[in-house]
């Protein structure tokens, strides 16, 4: 057991994190073994929500750092190459449309010129 006060603290909030992290997890391992019933039973629309719902659980774990994001984006590829296999029709994902600055009518304000410096004497 830790005699510093701060290590103490440490210990304690390391408990809790590790505590948070569990729950992340087994949230995410319920949200595989449901898509994966939904596989077997080959509903395609039930496929289709487990595959969200999976999906949104990896981006959780991304977000809170546990695991990291080429990870999750090879998972959620091989989640959705199984349902595309079991018969759903994935959907990709929508395409970012750019947004275009609005238009500025303004004219370029002109810059003054720079003053001129007079050399230093030399005494």
């Amino acid at each position: 057991m830790p005699i510093i006060k701060s290590a103490i603290k440490r210990v304690k909030q390391q408990a809790k994190a590790q505590a948070r992290n569990r729950s992340e997890k087994k949230t995410y391992r319920t949200a595989v073994k449901a898509f994966t019933a939904a596989v077997e039973s080959k509903k395609s629309t039930d496929i289709m929500a487990r595959l969200q719902e999976l999906q949104s659980q990896i981006d959780k774990l991304v977000k809170k750092n546990l695991i990291h994001k080429n990870n999750a984006a090879r998972k959620k590829s091989a989640f959705s190459a199984q349902a595309k296999a079991a018969g759903a029709k994935v959907a990709a994902s929508p395409k970012k449309v750019p947004v275009k600055k609005p238009v500025t009518t303004k004219k370029p304000v002109a810059k003054k010129p720079a003053a001129k410096k007079t050399p230093a004497k030399k005494s």
